[in-house]
This record gives C-alpha cells, structure tokens and sequence, in this order.
C-alpha cells in the first residue's frame, strides 16, 4: 500500500513540475496574440470561479440561503468591490436569511 500512494506522490508532482516547467522553457519571448494574450489573462479568474461557485451553493443549509448570500455578494461586488466588505455582507446575508428560513 505504500509504494502505490509513494507512486501516486511521484506522478502528481511531476505532473505539477511539467505544468510549471514547459511553459518557462518553450516560450522565450513575448506573446504577441490578442487572443492567446486575452486567454492567459483570465485563465486565473475562471478557474477560481469554477472552484467557487458549487461550494458557494452548497454551503448553507438550505439552497434559497445560498442564492440570497451569492445575490448579496453580487450586489455588494458591484457597488463596493471591496473584497473585506462583499465577503461581510455576503456572511450576514446568509445568517440572517437562515434565522428567518428555518
């Protein structure tokens, strides 16, 4: 059992090094595409994204809290766009709503 997750260790570390590593060592000069350019631009934005959103859904106890707290981070993004604040409002949305859905 132990070789096996030593092997699993191995694998995902040089799967990690060689994501990291290609990219540094084939590409030597700037990137002139727009769109490769625009890619690699938001390529970090989505994937965070991608991890939020279902845990954002399915944190709460029950679902209408959950979309009340995304609609209240939303919102509050929009208007403030201060991450410290968005965050608040989004936890007080989702406590207040669940006093009251409960």
């Amino acid at each position: 059992m132990k070789i096996s997750t030593n092997i699993y260790l191995l694998v995902a570390a040089i799967t990690i090094y060689a994501v990291r590593a290609i990219p540094l060592t084939l590409i030597r000069r700037e990137i002139k595409s727009p769109f490769l350019r625009s890619f690699l631009y938001y390529v970090p934005y989505v994937t965070l994204a991608v991890m939020t959103f279902p845990a954002i859904l399915s944190a709460t106890g029950s679902p209408a809290s959950a979309w009340i707290g995304l609609a209240a981070g939303v919102v509050l993004a929009y208007v403030d766009g201060n991450l410290f604040r968005v965050a608040l409002g989004a936890c007080a949305a989702v406590f207040i709503s669940e006093l009251f859905l409960l």
